[in-house]
């Protein structure tokens, strides 16, 4: 007989590992807003927004306000900078 509190953890444990799952962000998860101004930041993506049904992530919740304050631009300058570091 398993115990409850077992089943729960073991349940508990399974959904963490799906929300982990869907928190990777477009980048390899780097911080939108650095690469917008030609950095390369690593984050964890546990700060992010979804636009146009894509995630992004940030390094702190000042950069998504400063991204946000105009998103199209910023997107724009971050999958241009992003497009130059594969090649």
């Amino acid at each position: 007989m398993v115990p409850t509190f077992f089943k729960s953890a073991v349940a508990g444990a399974l959904l963490l590992g799906m929300t982990a799952a869907a928190m990777a962000g477009e980048y390899d998860n780097m911080c939108t807003y650095g690469l917008s101004q030609g950095k390369q930041v690593k984050t964890d993506c546990s700060v992010s927004a979804t636009l146009q049904g894509k995630t992004y992530c940030f390094s702190s919740g000042d950069a998504m306000a400063s991204f946000m304050q105009d998103y199209k631009a910023n997107l724009s300058k971050a999958n241009d900078y992003y497009k130059s570091l594969e090649g």
